[in-house]
């Protein structure tokens, strides 16, 4: 008998461990509307109400049905919140009142319901997750058309598209589910008496959704889906519990792929069984621990069964083996339910292959007598040729001299401890020996030291010597035993052998798995996501290894390889071309394009595909079960991180696409303003001097012409900041440096920029004597004209304006301080970004928000550097400072 460990799975126990301290749900499903869901509803909610429990009615939809009306008398019943939405007053279910409520059940119709745009979530399915998270229980009603999986068959066959889904995930989450059911003609019945809609919606009804063949199927996709909720109830009770399976309460078959001859055949048997009983059926292929028992073509065929049984609809898994296969294929069976097991046999082996390996079909059916076993044999065939001889895999020489080595040495060893011991003990010595070859050469040489020691030991050491005759009957048992016992023990340690490597495999996948996962994580751009993705197959499979994505023909162009090449040839590029265009697999191994040496798997998730990925065998061997499960978790990690890359991309473009967007904005209020004032002021100033009517004062005229001359110098200013900030932006604004006096280019700011300044006092107080600078002197002095402007327009009328300047160790600085209110602190470091002006404390004018940004952006290119500051110890004023390299600084200040 095969002994099962049962114990709780970690999964199961942490899942109901997330569930403690939430709300329990209970959805009562119908198949459509009208089938008395609310109303069921309501009478457990009466239920629990007499039994003491703290019950609220949060949104309960009666439709007007008397009867529905009648069960919410008694039951306390939340206020709902009012809402405008286009021109009218709806009303919602108010969430942040039941939370604050706070009861112990909640009763939420409709759970499939789509909020007024506005509200906290999009769907009331949502708001139920916010209420259960709370430790609320909830008390909801849905039908089966709006669960997401189904909706595209319910538009199939009534017609109608419904327009309000609810996830899958909500429904499998469910603590319970109850299904209300009602007769299709009693249904009609209740609609047609105006118990469902009202009177002018009847015929309608009856004739379109409502129609007896739409009701039936929705009746049998309602049952099925309450099925598969409650089998699931069950085998995560079963998981939680360590209850050992089957409990037969849904049929469900298992297939197991061990035997290639027949596994095609049982593929198509599971799945016309399946068909017929209308259950599901799943598709497993066990790994064992001994890899070298199963020779590569019957691995490649159970490879391309388990990839048919896949294309067929059923749900396909790879075990690894660390026993027996019947106990394995038994122990998967129990944890998910299976009713029924499907194995295959193939022909009869010889008695000496049946006596060294295991008859998984033969086990499963002894052992597995809770399940129903079927058993496919594979059909005889007429004249059929012998199978090819399959040599073992230890083919290499080495292995059989190095038996050869350890028998002579246990020889010597035994003609040692001959005056010692008796004979019959030295057998233990030859048998230490076999054990040794079996755990370092593995379980062909080891029987072949099996019988090598077994014919020294009688040579050598049973009387008569040097023969091969045994005379005495004793020596004749012992000769028989040993032989026996060293067989068996070195099959045994071959096998422990074979295990450890194969774990060894899977902890050395596990390592590789991990290392290419925390790479592509890493990785920042496609191209490095791919090569990693390149090298890591190729370490893992040792395989040549492609990448490819669309090139500018919209073919697949190699963006990675290894080792690296630039082209496949025309069959292999077709092939992944197929597997780019259909998202399907091609190449070797796979049914399309068999003949290519590549085998293609499209990259992506979804619909979305991303890349192909290409791998080919110099050997040409098949891609074994335990290197495809590799394969396709190094791809799944792959698409991943590709789409997170660019997921990545599309958010920097969203990013940019919003700056220039909000730049555009601020540019366009900036030109509405800063181009029309002054156009408007010397349009208004030209007209009135050009009007022959008038006759002006010789003052006035030239109040009017000094007004055009300030505007027109003003917008030439505003014109020249945007091009600076062009010329800024595409790193064109190269400086010119010479050796530069601040105090001449402050002076001649000042006086550029004197309509501006005239109604404040400005003074400059730099000294004479202050070393020259390294700079632009055109350059320069567009800084401090912008900072001239910038305390102009912020200092009160009449204050003062004061350039300094100074040494700072070996750069000069210039300031321009005002009197004004200052600004805050929060924005001393935004005042130098593109359009940005300043709302508070000195409050907002009128500008571009450029003149600050271009004065930073000149500095920096000289090097230097420009700050904000309070003028005052109190905060108030604003100085504005920038240092800039001093044109000898080693010269004397």
């Amino acid at each position: 008998m095969i002994a099962t460990d049962l114990r709780p799975e970690p999964e199961a126990l942490l899942a109901e461990a997330g569930r403690e301290g939430r709300g329990r749900l209970k959805i009562f499903l119908g198949a459509a509307p009208g089938v008395g869901k609310t109303y069921a509803m309501l009478e457990a909610a009466r239920r629990r109400a007499a039994e003491g429990v703290d019950v609220v009615a949060a949104v309960v939809e009666t439709h007007g049905r008397a009867e529905t009306e009648a069960l919410l008398q008694g039951l306390e019943l939340l206020p709902k919140r009012a809402q405008f939405y286009r021109d009218r007053i709806l009303h919602e279910m108010d969430l942040d009142a039941l939370l604050e409520r706070r009861p112990a059940l909640a009763l939420i119709d409709e759970l499939a319901h789509s909020n007024i745009p506005g509200s906290r979530h999009e769907k009331r399915w949502q708001d139920v997750e916010e209420v259960l998270a709370a430790g609320i229980d909830v008390l909801t009603t849905l039908n089966v058309q709006h669960l997401e999986t189904l909706n595209d068959r319910v538009a199939r066959i009534s017609g109608v598209r419904v327009r309000e889904t609810v996830p899958d995930a909500v429904l499998e989450r469910a603590d319970e589910v109850e299904l209300i059911d009602l007769p299709t003609e009693e249904l009609i019945e209740r609609l047609r008496a105006g118990k469902v809609y009202v009177q002018d919606q009847i015929a309608r009804a009856v004739q379109n959704f409502f129609s007896k063949g739409n009701l039936t199927a929705l009746r049998e996709m309602a049952m099925r889906a309450a099925a598969d909720r409650v089998d699931a109830q069950l085998q995560e009770h079963m998981r939680a519990n360590a209850i050992g399976g089957p409990w037969p309460a849904q049929e469900r078959i298992l297939v197991a792929l061990t035997e290639s001859p027949v596994a095609r055949t049982l593929v198509r048997t599971a799945k016309r069984m399946a068909d017929r009983a209308r259950v599901e059926w799943v598709a497993v292929t066990v790994a064992p621990a001994d890899a070298e028992a199963v020779s590569d073509a019957d691995r490649d065929a159970v490879a391309q069964a388990l990839r048919l049984a896949e294309r067929l609809g059923a749900e396909v898994a790879t075990l690894q083996a660390a026993g027996p296969v019947a106990a394995e294929i038994l122990d998967y069976a129990r944890r998910r339910n299976v009713s029924r097991i499907l194995l295959g046999r193939a022909r009869p082996r010889p008695w000496w292959r049946r006596f060294w390996r295991e008859d998984v079909a033969r086990a499963v059916a002894e052992d597995g007598r809770d399940f129903e076993v079927t058993v496919v044999s594979e059909p005889q065939r007429e004249a059929a040729p012998p199978p090819p001889r399959r040599w073992p895999r230890e083919r290499d020489p080495r292995a059989y001299g190095k038996a050869t080595l350890t028998v002579a040495a246990t020889g010597l060893i035994a003609f040692a401890a001959d005056w010692v011991f008796p004979v019959p003990s030295l057998a233990l010595i030859f048998m230490t020996g076999v054990i040794g070859v079996a755990v370092r050469q593995g379980l062909w040489p080891s029987l072949y030291a099996s019988c090598l020691s077994f014919l020294t030991y009688n040579f050598f050491f049973t009387h008569p010597r040097s023969t091969f005759f045994v005379i005495q009957q004793d020596h004749i048992l012992t000769l028989v035993l040993f032989l026996i016992a060293s067989m068996l023990t070195g099959n045994l340690a071959a096998r422990l052998r074979e295990r450890a490597l194969a774990q060894r495999e899977i902890a050395l996948r596990t390592n590789l798995l991990y290392d290419f996962a925390r790479q592509v994580a890493g990785a920042t751009s496609s191209a490095e996501v791919l090569r990693a993705a390149a090298s890591h197959v190729r370490a893992a499979l040792s395989c040549e290894t492609v990448l490819l994505r669309p090139g500018p023909a919209g073919r697949p162009a190699i963006e990675a390889a290894e080792p690296p090449r630039d082209v496949l040839d025309l069959r292999d590029a077709s092939a992944a071309d197929y597997a780019w265009r259909r998202g399907e697999e091609a190449g070797r191994g796979s049914g399309t394009l068999p003949a290519s040496a590549w085998l293609f798997l499209p990259v992506g998730r979804g619909d979305r595909r991303l890349a192909v990925l290409g791998v080919a065998f110099p050997d040409g061997r098949p891609l074994a079960p335990a290197d495809r499960r590799l394969l396709d978790a190094m791809t799944d990690q792959l698409g991943v991180a590709l789409e997170r890359i660019e997921l990545q991309g599309d958010l920097e473009q969203a990013l940019v696409a919003s700056e220039a967007e909000r730049l555009r904005a601020a540019l366009l209020s900036s030109v509405s303003h800063d181009l029309r004032t002054p156009l408007v002021s010397i349009i208004g100033a030209a007209s009135t001097l050009a009007d022959p009517a008038l006759v002006l004062p010789a003052d006035s005229r030239a109040a009017m012409a000094e007004t055009i001359r300030d505007e027109g110098e003003r917008l030439d200013r505003y014109i020249q900041n945007l091009l600076d900030m062009t010329r800024l932006g595409h790193g064109a604004l190269v400086p010119k440096r010479l050796a530069v006096d601040l105090r001449e280019i402050a002076g001649s700011a000042r006086h550029r920029l004197r309509g501006a300044l005239r109604g404040h006092q400005v003074s400059v107080e730099v000294p004479e004597g202050l070393p020259p600078v390294l700079a632009d002197p055109l350059l320069i002095e567009q800084v401090v004209m912008n900072l001239l402007d910038n305390a102009a327009k912020y200092a009160p009328e009449g204050s003062a304006i004061t350039v300094s300047g100074g040494i700072r160790g070996i750069e000069a600085e210039l300031a321009v301080s005002d009197t004004g209110p200052g600004i805050p602190p929060e924005a001393r470091a935004r005042v130098f970004d593109m359009f940005y002006r300043v709302g508070e404390g000195d409050g907002q004018r009128a500008g571009t928000g450029l003149g600050l940004a271009i004065a930073r952006g000149i500095v920096e290119a000289h090097g230097g550097r420009i700050a904000a500051l309070p003028a005052q110890a109190d905060g108030s004023g604003t100085r504005i400072a920038l240092t800039l390299p001093l044109a000898n600084p080693e010269a004397p200040a």
